[in-house]
C-alpha cells in the first residue's frame, strides 16, 4: 500500500497546482503567481472558497487521500488561524464520513487489510482504549489518516470517543504544519514558529504514549 500512498501523493500535488494554476488565470494573474495573491483572491470570494476547500478534503479525504496536502494549502491560503479552525473541520468530517461507511457496510469492503499486523495492533488498542487510543494513534505520523478512520469503523470504538479523540489527536499536527505553510507567504512571527514546534513535540509525546500503553492481556513496558 506504501506505493499506492506515493502515487495518491503525487497527483494530490498535480490537484493543487492545477487549482492555483486555474485560479490565477480566471483572475488575470500570472501563471506562476505569489502567494499573496492567491491569499487575496480567495478572500475575495468570500464564504465560498472555506465552503469549497472544505468540500473537497473531506470528499478527498476519505478515501486514503494524503491529508497533508490541504493542511499546507490551508495555511498557505488562508493563514494559521482560518487555516487551521477549515482544515480541522474538514478533518473531523471526513473521519465521521470513513467511520460511518464502514459502520454502514459493515466493514466488507477492508476486513481483509484489517487483518495485517500492524492493523490489529491499532485496532486492539481501539477496542480496549477508547478516547485515548484514538488521541494517541491519531498522533502518530506513521498511522495513516484513512487507515485510522476505517480500523476505527472495524473495532468496538464508540462515536463519541472517537470524534473527539480525532480533533484533539489531529490538532498537534494540523497546528503545526498549517503554521508552516502560512510562514511561506512571508516572514513568520517567531511565536508562530515556537506553536509550530510545540504542537510537533506534543505530537511524539503521543507517540511514545500509544506504543507504551498496554492492554489489558498485555505487560507494562
Amino acid at each position: 500500500m506504501r506505493w499506492w500512498r506515493q502515487i495518491l501523493g503525487a497527483l494530490g500535488l498535480v490537484l493543487v497546482v492545477a487549482l492555483v494554476v486555474l485560479i490565477a488565470r480566471a483572475h488575470g494573474l500570472p501563471a506562476v503567481p505569489r502567494f499573496e495573491d492567491l491569499r487575496r483572491v480567495v478572500t475575495e470570494s468570500g464564504a465560498w472558497g472555506p465552503v469549497m476547500f472544505v468540500l473537497l478534503q473531506v470528499l478527498l479525504n476519505v478515501p486514503p487521500f494524503p491529508r497533508t496536502v490541504f493542511t499546507v494549502t490551508a495555511g498557505v491560503l488562508f493563514g494559521s488561524v482560518a487555516g487551521t479552525a477549515l482544515t480541522l473541520s474538514a478533518t473531523a468530517l471526513a473521519a465521521v464520513v470513513a467511520f460511518g461507511l464502514v459502520r454502514l457496510t459493515g466493514g466488507r469492503l477492508i476486513a481483509r487489510y484489517a487483518r495485517h499486523p500492524r492493523a490489529e495492533w491499532v485496532r486492539r488498542r481501539l477496542d480496549h482504549h477508547g478516547t485515548l487510543a484514538v488521541t494517541s494513534l491519531r498522533l502518530i505520523p506513521m498511522v495513516p489518516f484513512a487507515a485510522m478512520n476505517y480500523l476505527s469503523g472495524l473495532s468496538a470504538v464508540r462515536f463519541w470517543p472517537y470524534l473527539i479523540g480525532t480533533v484533539i489527536g489531529s490538532l498537534p499536527s494540523t497546528v503545526a504544519i498549517v503554521a508552516l505553510g502560512d510562514a511561506v507567504t512571508g516572514q513568520p512571527p517567531p511565536a508562530l514558529l515556537l506553536v509550530s514546534a510545540a504542537c510537533a513535540v506534543v505530537g511524539l509525546g503521543g507517540v511514545l504514549l500509544a506504543a507504551r500503553r498496554p492492554l489489558p492481556d498485555e505487560p507494562a513496558a
